[in-house]
């Protein structure tokens, strides 16, 4: 099951822009080990999916994992070989906005050299470039 928010106050929102640096969420709250965003971009919730799928693989379900990010931002799509205006289309996907910097996964209990090798992995399965550190 993909992530997506239960409910939100309005259905679609727009995108907006994307700002370059994150100071906030750049430091290991929870684990040892973790996976940063080396870019910005914007990461979908089946990308999100993919990639904890992929390190859980590896680490073959030993340790934990956080999921620091949640995909909050409706996109929307219009079908094919539609008109222009008659609105905003429905919404396709859940996504969300990832600054550089900004911690994407942290794990602890495994390894180090597993969990080095389980985030090359997960970091594949991503639209932006990572960066793993401790």
């Amino acid at each position: 099951m993909f992530l997506q928010p239960k409910q939100t106050k309005y259905k679609k929102i727009r995108k907006g822009k994307l700002s370059k640096l994150e100071f906030k969420s750049n430091t290991l709250k929870f684990g040892t080990i973790g996976l940063k965003s080396a870019e910005s971009g914007t990461i979908s919730a089946r990308q999100i999916e993919s990639a904890r799928q992929a390190i859980n693989r590896k680490i073959k379900r030993k340790g934990r994992i956080w999921i620091k990010i949640f995909p909050h931002l409706p996109i929307t799509k219009k079908p094919t070989e539609v008109r222009m205006g008659k609105g905003k289309g429905p919404v396709a996907y859940w996504a969300t906005k990832v600054k550089k910097g900004t911690v994407l996964f942290e794990m602890c209990g495994v390894s180090t050299n597993e969990a080095i090798k389980a985030f090359k992995t997960g970091g594949a399965k991503l639209p932006v470039k990572t960066i793993i550190f401790n």
